[in-house]
């Protein structure tokens, strides 16, 4: 029978999942998939948690909505303070939504009435970086740098300056330290407000970890640092988005913990709820809410569904689960468990370029050539067909094409539940091998 829905890929023939347990999905069919990525990256939890199933039946039963104009409700209150108490000092307000892409948007256009509010209006311009993603929606896409995702839409963007990503397996030179590259790309950033004129800008936009699109670009030491020096001298917000990398997924709450910093927004999502509802969160400082709220006196911007009860209830029960289970240190444990199975499984084999990440946050590239870096043929559709192969050995995984420049080179994402074991990582790789292999097999025949 046809199904009626708009799939995002309208040709795609998909297993229909009906069950979850732990780290793994069960199709209509009886087959189960290791979960190997979180979807993209979102089921931190896992499947079907007691906890939280039992969070969303009681806020049902109790309120499941009402809408923010007239109301705000315990979960949104608690999950606020919650989040607040797990924030390094700086960030004091937390602005709810229903994703990603929102959370982006709304810190966008946070940014930009922080200034049209201190009477700066002229400050519209935004500066970001190249092979990056920051979601769907408008304003996300032009600080964004997914050319498969722009594409067609590029008319409807504004106009966004982007600078080098930290790309530290491609574009360090010969002979050049981790830390002096760090500092010659940051330093990019200056050169770009110089340019622009920094009284025109209102933010730089980063992801702390790259994700999707460059398939988990880790920053070296002190290129983060000297982005937050550059913003304060120019005056000129810091957002950093940790949609994807943040909420645990690296072994703190928030990346940038790890990088000696604070910005000035965070957003997140994916880990936030875990995927038992859909929310995100933009986390602002205390200095943007106070020249909001005592400028005009509301932020012109809002969704019918943000501080939605039941999202708040399951994104507390979920951030309160991996709290009092303390799966933090399991993510540090099975992260390193993690790197060294697919060291081990990969390391040798000549289509490995690079594996790079934290946590529990990975991303292998794939190159024809291990000497010259050379990548795949766009045209083979390597990411698509080791989609496939995964699929079929019980895998879900998340490859990506584009990961050199938008067009070439391929990489796939890695981001298990935090619930996940040490025999289950080796059992990842070991498929991940498996599939890579006879993806290769398959497209060289």
């Amino acid at each position: 029978m046809q199904s009626h829905i708009f799939h995002r890929s309208p040709k795609s023939d998909l297993p229909v999942a009906v069950k979850g347990d732990g780290i793994f999905i069960e199709d209509s069919s009886g087959k189960r998939y290791m979960d190997a990525s979180g979807g993209a990256a979102v089921s931190c939890l896992g499947h079907s948690d007691a906890d939280v199933i039992r969070a969303i039946k009681e806020q049902v039963g109790q309120i499941a909505f009402a809408h923010t104009s007239f109301f705000t409700s315990e979960p949104a209150n608690d999950l606020a303070d919650l989040l607040i108490d797990a924030t390094p000092e700086g960030l004091d307000m937390v602005y709810f939504v229903s994703g990603g892409s929102e959370a982006v948007e709304a810190a966008v256009l946070m940014a930009r009435q922080y200034y049209v509010e201190r009477g700066e209006s002229q400050r519209s311009h935004f500066i970001a970086r190249r092979l990056s993603y920051h979601g769907n929606t408008l304003a996300a896409l032009s600080v964004g740098d997914n050319h498969y995702r722009r594409t067609a839409v590029e008319p409807l963007l504004m106009p966004v300056s982007h600078i080098a990503p930290c790309y530290a397996y491609r574009e360090k030179h010969p002979g050049e330290s981790d830390e002096d590259y760090g500092l010659r790309i940051a330093n990019e950033l200056e050169s770009e407000l110089l340019r622009v004129g920094p009284e025109t800008v209102c933010a730089f936009v980063a992801e702390t970890i790259g994700g999707a699109t460059s398939g988990v670009l880790t920053t070296v030491p002190g290129y983060l640092k000297r982005i937050r020096e550059i913003c304060d001298q120019y005056d000129v917000l810091l957002i950093l988005d940790e949609v994807m990398c943040g909420m645990g997924r690296t072994g703190t709450t928030f990346a940038f913990e790890q990088e000696g910093i604070t910005p000035d927004i965070v957003t997140v999502a994916k880990g936030l709820g875990g995927g038992y509802q859909p929310i995100g969160a933009a986390i602002v400082s205390g200095e943007i809410f106070k020249v909001i709220r005592d400028g005009s006196g509301a932020f012109r911007h809002s969704h019918t569904y943000m501080g939605h009860a039941t999202a708040c209830a399951a994104s507390l029960a979920v951030q309160r689960a991996i709290k009092d289970r303390n799966l933090l240190e399991n993510v540090k444990v099975q992260g390193a468990a993690f790197q060294q199975a697919l060291t081990e499984r990969l390391g040798n084999q000549p289509y490995l370029g690079d594996i790079r990440g934290r946590g529990l946050f990975w991303g292998v590239e794939l190159v024809a050539d291990r000497a010259t870096k050379e990548p795949f043929d766009p045209a083979l559709k390597l990411h698509n067909v080791i989609m496939a192969e995964a699929m079929a050995r019980g895998l879900i995984c998340y490859p990506g094409p584009g990961t050199v420049d938008g067009v070439r080179g391929n990489h796939i994402l890695l981001a298990p539940p935090f619930i996940v074991t040490g025999d289950q990582v080796v059992e990842i790789a070991s498929r991940v091998g498996d599939s890579i292999e006879a993806a290769l097999e398959k497209v060289r025949s």
